[in-house]
């Protein structure tokens, strides 16, 4: 059993910045690809970034490109996501996801476990 618990979340202006972290527990975390998904209010969840086992690949939808940057560090079992000139659209609850395999995938249904997600504000 893995527990994911992710922080960070908060208001912020448009143009802010935040950063989220996902702290896992167990023994998978240095082998498993770690994802980012949000769900805005009326909406699905969707995939935001993901990133592989080692943190040398990663990969974001288009309308976070340039804006939003995954990273890990296994030593700590972590996963961020930091999330420059933020916009309102980017309002949404953030959830961090874990696989059990080491290279990412952007469906959700590739995610065993999931956090209780972080809520992100983003004020016009």
């Amino acid at each position: 059993q893995v527990q994911l618990v992710e922080s960070g979340g908060g208001l912020v202006q448009t143009g802010g910045s935040l950063r989220l972290s996902c702290a896992a527990s167990g023994r998978t975390f240095s082998t498993s690809a770690m994802a980012w998904f949000r769900q805005a209010p009326g909406k699905e969840r969707e995939f935001v970034a993901a990133i592989n086992w080692n943190g040398g690949n990663t990969y974001y939808t288009d309308s976070v490109k340039g804006r939003f940057t995954i990273s890990r560090d296994n030593a700590k079992n972590t996963v961020y996501l930091q999330m420059n000139s933020l916009k309102p659209e980017d309002t949404a609850v953030y959830y961090c996801g874990i696989r059990r395999l080491p290279f990412y995938t952007d469906f959700m249904s590739g995610y065993a476990y999931w956090g209780q997600g972080t809520q992100v504000t983003v004020s016009s």
